[in-house]
């Protein structure tokens, strides 16, 4: 036998085995005359059993994290940076953000100083780990400042340890300002804390 014919007939077996089949009623060919009359003949009828499936759903109890923010609307104090440029190139006013999302211990994330280099504001910020604990739990720290300017690619770097998690992966962490000190060459300091 050819491969094909063993799959077949393994097939054939398992599918046989699967099912419970009973002969309900017998069958019978038809009779034929030499005049090639015949009288209606009979198939047989079979009654199949297949297994039984039930589908639906069960109670089990299993952890699912619960996160409770309280947003409020306050009005606080926010650094404003306004760039007039000589030639009177348009400008926008946007808000220039920075987050980190720690566990463990609670963080201040801060932005310390933005610069203008090759025409893209850079976004230096720091962040440090304060003694209060929060155990396993995230927290998402952040710092803003509303900059009027004209419209600029931002790059961002954090000073600090980069806690672990893919939302910490969308800025570029370096551990001290002494890192930043070749790409300090040719900037302008538009921002200092």
């Amino acid at each position: 036998m050819k491969p094909k014919k063993y799959v077949f007939v393994a097939f054939l077996g398992i599918a046989l085995i699967g099912c419970k089949v009973e002969k309900k009623e017998s069958g019978e060919l038809p009779e034929l005359d030499v005049d090639v009359t015949a009288e209606a003949g009979e198939l047989p009828e079979y009654e199949v059993d297949w297994a039984n499936v039930d589908v639906g759903t069960t109670t089990k109890t299993v952890e699912i994290p619960k996160v409770v923010i309280i947003m409020e609307e306050e009005e606080v104090e926010v650094p404003y940076i306004d760039i007039n440029m000589p030639d009177g190139t348009e400008r926008e006013e946007r808000t220039i953000m920075v987050e980190a999302e720690v566990v463990d211990n609670e963080h201040d994330l801060t932005i310390e100083e933005i610069w203008v280099k090759d025409g893209k504001l850079w976004v230096i910020s720091k962040l440090e780990a304060t003694e209060q604990t929060i155990g396993k739990q995230k927290m998402r720290v952040s710092d803003q400042v509303t900059i009027n300017a004209p419209d600029m690619d931002e790059k961002y770097i954090i000073v600090g340890e980069r806690p672990d998690g893919l939302f910490n992966q969308r800025y570029r962490y370096v551990e001290n300002m002494d890192a930043l000190s070749k790409e300090r060459d040719n900037v302008k300091v538009i921002y200092s804390k």
